[in-house]
């Protein structure tokens, strides 16, 4: 895959997560022309928690998955604008959480394999 230079940044942006976000390692991941693939592994110690914290069922929202997302498509995003590069993210990601070394294995494979298919998917031609 030859990256464009938003596809560079896109890149370099998803190797800095970890400066910005000390929890987090990254794993395998790739940049498409239209879309970023990657594993994010969450490396933070369980803390107790107590009565009062339990009734915020989302959580504190700077650490965590979302909040790692935003940042990194916020980053790619403040380099692009003055660049004049017409691209916009879609308003969600899709994630999954992996369980065990099975589906680690799967999902770290489809993540390697993506650029060989490229050119079967649906938005390849309008690239």
């Amino acid at each position: 895959m030859k990256l464009s230079a938003i596809g560079l940044w896109a890149e370099e942006c998803w190797l800095e997560i970890p400066d910005h976000f000390p929890f987090v390692q990254l794993d395998s991941f790739v940049v498409m022309p239209n879309h970023v693939h990657g594993i994010i592994i969450i490396d933070k110690p369980v803390e107790t928690q107590n009565i009062a914290s339990l009734q915020n069922k989302f959580g504190p929202q700077s650490q965590n998955l979302a909040s790692v997302v935003r940042g990194y498509k916020i980053g790619v995003t403040k380099h692009a604008k003055p660049l004049h590069i017409n691209f916009v993210w879609q308003p969600r990601f899709h994630e999954h959480i992996i369980r065990n070394e099975e589906t680690y294995l799967k999902i770290s494979e489809y993540i390697q394999d993506n650029p060989r298919k490229w050119q079967e998917d649906k938005y390849y031609a309008s690239i």
